[in-house]
Formats: structure tokens, sequence, C-alpha cells
């Protein structure tokens, strides 16, 4: 995927959060993810999804090429809260198994909130006191008690790269659990209901998504090219509704200027096709070709 090879890339063995509001396009993100990826196994664990969704994601969105080397574990919204508790527990345990056996893992859950919906239940049922949002206590001692299982292995067996998405409430992204879990990963990939709805997906806001392994899994001419591209996006983004008002003169700022040229091209470049696929060197040239431009 162009948007998250080019501007968060992320290493072998690294953690990240997806964190996007319901109905943005985070079920598709993972859907590509799982098929396009060259690790040697997907561990995908779908904890509190609705039932037809669920049966969508594994026939249309991941198919047969995806499911070739896949692992299912799902826990629908019907299910018991120890259940979705549960099945989040053996995602990660399927992924260990994998992961000693010397093979690269890439392992996705959707969500952990409803994990953290879930321990909240039980939590609640066993007389502990609600806190931020009614979440008690337990929530935030186990999150980080799943989320670190991911990672890179003992030395020897492989690794595994673990992406969580994080439904926020709201499209709230400080609400408690988003907030938690933003402070446990190795980066988060924010997504926006606000892209979403003028028609560009995946809809990643690339400038709030930050990859903390990034600048070690890039050549310094990659984290160049990333670096003047974030900030012609950042020139454009700062100056957007002036734009859109006519209130901008040409000229008056020379890097505003050149994003206002490139910035249709950048669109179209962080625009992708669910059947689209784009390796790494490939997405890079064609970043190079658009701000040579």
């Amino acid at each position: 995927m162009r948007a998250l090879n080019s501007f968060v890339s992320c290493c072998a063995g690294q953690r990240m959060g997806i964190f996007a509001g319901s109905g943005v396009g985070k079920s598709v993100l993972m859907s590509m993810l799982a098929r396009y990826t060259k690790a040697d196994v997907s561990v995908i664990g779908l904890i509190g999804e609705r039932g037809r969704e669920v049966q969508e994601f594994i026939e249309d969105d991941l198919g047969e090429e995806g499911l070739k080397r896949s692992v299912v574990v799902v826990a629908t919204s019907d299910e018991s809260a120890l259940m979705r508790r549960q099945a989040a527990w053996l995602t990660l345990t399927l992924s260990e198994f994998f992961r000693d056996r010397g093979t690269q893992v890439l392992c996705l859950m959707d969500s952990i909130t409803r994990f953290a919906m879930a321990q909240r239940e039980i939590g609640l049922a066993g007389g502990e006191p609600p806190t931020t949002k009614g979440y008690t206590p337990t929530v935030f001692t186990e999150l980080p008690k799943l989320l670190e299982r991911a990672g890179p292995g003992p030395k020897g067996t492989g690794a595994i790269t673990g992406l969580f998405t994080v439904l926020v409430e709201g499209d709230d992204h400080n609400e408690p659990v988003a907030d938690a879990v933003r402070g446990i990963l190795d980066g988060h990939i924010v997504m926006e209901r606000a892209i979403a709805e003028r028609g560009r997906y995946p809809a990643i806001n690339v400038l709030k998504s930050v990859s903390r392994t990034m600048p070690g899994c890039n050549s310094d001419e990659e984290n160049t090219l990333v670096r003047e591209a974030r900030a012609i996006l950042s020139a454009y983004a700062d100056m957007e509704e002036m734009i859109r008002l006519g209130a901008y003169r040409q000229g008056a700022d020379p890097l505003v200027d050149r994003a206002i040229q490139l910035m249709p091209r950048l669109e179209a470049f962080l625009n992708q096709r669910k059947d689209e696929q784009t390796m790494l060197a490939d997405g890079y040239q064609q970043l190079a070709e658009i701000l040579a431009s």
C-alpha cells in the first residue's frame, strides 16, 4: 500500500495501531494487508465483529488468495465477553506458535477497543470500580500484556509484526483506550472520516500518522523523499482553507505554490483501490517522479 509503504513504513517485528471511527475503512485496509503481505503467515483476530461482516471479510475482502496463508480467529459481537477476550489471547498465542517455528508472522487484530470493552464487562461483573468512560483498572493493565506479546522473537526465531485496529468512539482520537494503546505501540496510523467522505481511500492522514522505527527501515534517499513530501503536504494543509476561499495569492510563498501544483498528483498517489498492489520500491519511485516534476 503506497500510503503506508512510503509515509508510515513498518519494520519487521514492529507494532502499529490503526486508529479510526466506524465505517472509515479499517476492515478493507486489513484485508489488503493480509492479501498482499510478504510475511510467511497471517494471523487475523476478528474480535466483536458483526457476523455478516465476518463472512464478507473472509469471502470478499480476504478472498482465496488471502486465505491461503492465513489463520482467522473469530468471536462475533453476540459472543460472551469471556469468549471475545479469549479470542484476542488466542490470536497472539497462534502468532507466537508460528514465530517460534522461525516464520515471519503478520498479526492483524480488529479491534483492540472491543477487547477492552469485553474486559470492562468482566471487570464490572467482578465488582471493579469504573473509571474513565466506565473502563475498569484491569483494562489498562491487560492492554500492555496483550500488545507486548507481538514484536521480535528470541534469537533464532521469527518475528510478529502486529497491526491492531482501535475503534475510536465518536471519532475522538484521545478517548481512554486510544490514548493508552498509542502509548504502548511503536507507531500509529490515523484514518479520518473527512478524507473518506471526499472519496480518497485508504483514508489515511499521513501527517498525523507516525512510525517510530521508520528511519531505520529506509535508506537516506528514501527518508529525504518522505521529509520533502511531508513538508509539501503540511504546507498545503496549513493554507487549505485560504486556497479554497481564493484568499491565497500565488507567489506569496514558493513552498505553498509548489504544494498547489503537486497536490493533485500526491492525492492520486495516496488513493488506491483495494485490488491494487504497489511494491515498496515502486512506490518510492513514483513519489520521486512526482516530487521531481
